[in-house]
């Protein structure tokens, strides 16, 4: 089995501009995170973009249903940002039947060192492999179906929307 990671940008991607004090984009560091996780799955990564998901519109999302309809592989994880996640999800999900599509992300940049994007990554990889077909959302070692799930600002989690 192989994987797709298809790669977007969001906080999982940012990095420390010190000469701005800002958060830039760079190179993803999934490569990265996939090595330093000792990660033995075969894995094809694609980076479609280097953005901040409050930044995505419509044709950024087009792009991400298009790698995933064209891509052979039936389980496809994504990273992304944390803010519209679910948005994204809702596309896929109309537009790409029959594949396991595992969106994930992180609340601290892999770059500062003490993210919750290699254990997030890792598990979206997880879940890749054992979920049936159809969308979903990984974060926090929990994984949630796309229309089932939001982002709890106050709390910085994901939570069930009908569990809530």
């Amino acid at each position: 089995m192989t994987i797709r990671v298809l790669v977007t940008g969001g906080t999982f991607d940012k990095q420390y501009n010190e000469l701005h004090g800002t958060l830039t984009f760079g190179t993803t560091h999934v490569e990265q995170v996939l090595e330093r996780g000792r990660c033995r799955l075969d894995v094809r990564v694609e980076v479609l973009m280097m953005m901040d998901s409050l930044e995505m519109q419509d044709p950024h999302r087009a792009r991400i249903v298009a790698a995933a309809q064209a891509c052979p592989e039936a389980q496809v994880v994504i990273t992304h940002g944390t803010d519209t996640m679910v948005e994204t999800a809702r596309a896929l999900a109309a537009a790409v039947p029959r594949k396991t599509i595992v969106l994930t992300g992180a609340m601290v940049p892999f770059a500062f060192g003490s993210s919750d994007g290699l254990f997030n990554l890792g598990s979206a990889l997880s879940f890749a492999q054992v979920l049936p077909p159809g969308v979903y959302v990984a974060m926090n070692g929990k994984y949630f179906p796309w229309d089932d799930v939001r982002k709890n600002r106050e709390l910085g989690v994901f939570e069930a929307i009908r569990g809530a």
